[in-house]
């Protein structure tokens, strides 16, 4: 009969290992909750600023055709139902996207190297889109939708 051996060291290496092992387990496991693009500032009553930009992807397919889609950056934001909210949006790609606020009544038009402020109070929650109307579809090398998120 053969006997395994084992000396303090390395049992308090094993029970260190299953314990990383453990905890790391239990971390990825329970952390299962999304995380909004846009944090909420803590104080209440000031403006929220975010910060977005036009962009632009190209690629070709295999027999050479040049594609590209415009997009807003970032994609998804998170607005506190009831707050003013600042969206200075800066065009780097394309001359010029002349968007609406689904929803809203606010219109405008972003400008390559030009930043638009747009100011905006959402009193309903609900998902609003920010759609440029040159882009709005795959054949106008779209989507070019961002999604504001009211909460």
């Amino acid at each position: 009969m053969n006997f395994i051996v084992l000396k303090k060291g390395s049992i308090i290496a094993i029970l260190v290992t299953i314990l990383v092992i453990t905890v790391g387990t239990i971390w990825s496991l329970s952390s299962k909750n999304s995380y909004p693009t846009v944090s909420l500032s803590e104080k209440t009553g000031e403006k929220q600023v975010i910060q977005l930009v036009t962009g632009e992807f190209k690629s070709k397919t295999a027999d050479g055709k040049e594609i590209e889609a415009y997009r807003w950056d970032p994609g998804t934001i998170v607005v506190e139902k009831g707050r003013e909210v600042e969206l200075r949006i800066y065009g780097v790609n394309g001359m010029e996207h002349p968007f609406y606020i689904e929803g809203t009544d606010i219109k405008g038009t972003v400008k390559k190297g030009k930043e638009t402020v747009v100011n905006v109070t959402f009193s309903k929650e609900g998902t609003y889109r920010l759609i440029c109307e040159m882009h709005e579809t795959i054949g106008k090398n779209g989507p070019m939708i961002a999604y504001i998120v009211v909460d």
